[in-house]
């Protein structure tokens, strides 16, 4: 399991780049003004990671990130006892610190957690706003500035793995998707380090690899993969090799699609 608690309520820290493409952000201050829980819906690597991470620096809000995985326990996300210095002593996990706190609690692709697991949740999610944990017979009401934000890339779903009803219904929606090509072109010059043609150059490149998708790839190309071929790019790697090796390669294993993809590159050389 991944965490990080991140004291984005320091305003000595840099604000994160986000470069806005709708209503994103109004829609999430009014869902925290009301204390709404929010779901993040979008492709891998299209921002939904970074939009929560400027959201709780612009509130002023701590953010505790737990990216989810299928061996994610309850326990993980509420605490469990540990011996220490010949004691056993209870310890916080990540949600339970997020909601003494209040904190942003962002559970990032929370499809791929245990069904069991995001059980835990639900009494945050509704009027209760509260947590229990039965190990420690406690109820925690949520401090009034928790608020609950996760993710999941419906591209993904299946009947394994996805949202059940009971949880999706406990929370507003916000929709991201690749940003328009003048925003990527913006972002990936900004966050790769390179000049807007070569940033328009991969943006173009991308465009056209997420119009064959049907054509057996899973995934476009994300604009996380983008900004790391612009970032070697900015490291003297040629564009065909930068574009191979951080776009290319990481997208598929089959050998057809990666001529079909070299084919692309080439034609933005």
């Amino acid at each position: 399991m991944t965490i990080s608690d991140k004291p984005t309520h320091d305003h000595t820290q840099k604000t994160p780049y986000y470069a806005c493409s709708g209503d994103e952000i109004m829609l999430f201050e009014a869902a925290y003004a009301a204390r709404l829980p929010v779901m993040l819906k979008g492709p891998t690597g299209c921002g939904k990671t970074r939009f929560v991470e400027f959201m709780a620096h612009r509130l002023g809000l701590p953010l505790i990130t737990v990216s989810c995985h299928e061996d994610l326990f309850a326990s993980d996300l509420l605490g469990r006892y540990l011996l220490l210095s010949d004691q056993t002593v209870w310890v916080d996990g990540p949600l339970t610190r997020a909601v003494r706190s209040g904190a942003v609690c962002y559970l990032d692709e929370i499809v791929e957690a245990r069904k069991d697991t995001t059980v835990v949740i639900h009494p945050l999610t509704d009027s209760r706003r509260t947590l229990f944990i039965d190990k420690i017979g406690e109820s925690i009401v949520a401090h009034p500035d928790f608020i609950m934000v996760i993710s999941y890339n419906p591209g993904y779903q299946s009947i394994l793995k996805d949202l059940k009803q009971s949880t999706r219904q406990r929370f507003v929606s916000l929709a991201f998707d690749y940003p328009d090509p003048s925003t990527e072109t913006e972002i990936v010059s900004h966050e790769g380090g390179v000049d807007s043609e070569t940033a328009s150059r991969l943006v173009s490149l991308a465009g056209k690899i997420r119009q064959i998708r049907e054509h057996g790839l899973t995934e476009g190309a994300s604009t996380r993969l983008l900004i790391y071929a612009a970032q070697m790019i900015g490291r003297g790697v040629s564009l065909s090799q930068a574009c191979r090796t951080a776009i290319c390669l990481p997208l598929t294993d089959d050998f057809k699609l990666q001529e079909t993809l070299n084919d692309l590159i080439e034609d933005i050389e």
